[in-house]
């Protein structure tokens, strides 16, 4: 064979060869970027309107997340991620590959929020804080929100009814959803709650379903005893429907902003339209935020003769009921004595 042919044999070859190792490794890029798992574990992340691409980057070299940090930035580049991220709550899987987080970075691809309103809620402030806190809108943005009329007036609701309109619980929603939005899903859970079924037993007890959020706001204000719930709904009613003021503490509480460590005899002189114990009738709004077994309590009271009812002298959250003023005056003086003996102890 003529030396020129070998040459060009060996030419072939060695470019044959490496050809081969271009494919492969190109072939590999494309098997890292496009198939390989491309995380160690479950991360979720929040780009916010001025989180960068390469923001991104650092935070998820910071937290070892990124299986291949070079394959991801690829992706990055090939996505354009620098120019198109858009703003969410993405939820990262080891099975996905860099691409995928990519594309999800550029076209949106959220994964809902869970926004829980839970906790005893008697404060705009504190809805304020529980929705900033797990949504993108700010605490500034949503409290204002709180104290306008106009837009209250969009949900069905104002600054008196406000705390009926709002249902303690877990709603999933995308972390980037307007202060609107949360308010549509909130107004779309309330429409949901509020069946033919429970409107015709408020309707049966001769009242307005916000009637029943007040009524309701007040059950819970008295006892975190699940089992009492409906027993002192009926006591109220019963109150109610004899003409009887309320007299409920936690509608004082109410009006001195839970400042109160004890509801005394001084503070039952507060003018409030809040104030049970000097005007009859149910307050102008909710004192609280009720949850939906209270306002159910309401709907689905215990029929009995009670007026009354105390704090139990077992100190266990539980209450003792009456039916007449003198049985709950010995249920009081019964209170009271063991609630003097206890400060009387701790004293020592």
């Amino acid at each position: 064979m003529k030396t020129g042919v070998k040459i060009c044999l060996a030419a072939a070859a060695v470019s044959a060869v490496l050809l081969l190792a271009v494919a492969c490794v190109f072939g590999l890029r494309w098997y890292a970027d496009n198939r390989k798992p491309g995380f160690t574990r479950d991360f979720v992340l929040y780009v916010y309107p001025e989180t960068s691409a390469s923001d991104v980057l650092d935070t998820l070299r910071r937290e070892g997340v990124a299986v291949d940090l070079k394959s991801l930035e690829r992706a990055f580049e090939k996505e354009d991620v620098k120019h198109s991220i858009k703003p969410g709550r993405y939820v990262l899987e080891p099975s996905s590959p860099a691409i995928y987080a990519a594309r999800m970075l550029t076209r949106g691809w959220q994964t809902p929020q869970n926004l829980t309103l839970s906790g005893t809620i008697r404060s705009k402030d504190k809805i304020a804080s529980q929705i900033s806190r797990q949504m993108m809108v700010t605490y500034e943005e949503v409290r204002a929100a709180l104290d306008n009329p106009d837009f209250l007036a969009d949900y069905g609701t104002d600054t008196v009814r406000l705390f009926g309109f709002f249902l303690p619980d877990t709603y999933q929603i995308y972390w980037t959803a307007s202060l609107e939005e949360i308010f549509d899903r909130f107004r779309k859970e309330y429409d949901a709650f509020w069946t033919q079924e429970r409107l015709d037993k408020a309707r049966a007890l001769g009242l307005s379903r916000e009637q029943v959020s007040v009524l309701a706001s007040i059950v819970a204000g008295e006892t975190r005893i699940k089992e009492e719930y409906s027993k002192i709904a009926g006591v109220y009613l019963n109150r109610y429907y004899k003409g009887m003021k309320l007299q409920a503490d936690p509608t004082v509480c109410y009006c001195y902003s839970y400042t109160l460590d004890r509801v005394l005899k001084k503070h039952l002189e507060i003018d409030s339209p809040y104030n049970t114990y000097r005007y009859a009738g149910l307050p102008p709004g909710p004192i609280n935020v009720p949850y939906k077994d209270h306002i159910d309590a309401v709907l689905n009271p215990d029929r009995h003769g009670y007026i009354f009812f105390c704090a139990s002298p077992a100190f266990d959250g539980t209450h003792r009921f009456a039916v007449t003023y003198e049985e709950h005056m010995r249920n009081a003086r019964e209170f009271q004595r063991a609630l003097d003996a206890r400060v009387r102890k701790s004293a020592r």
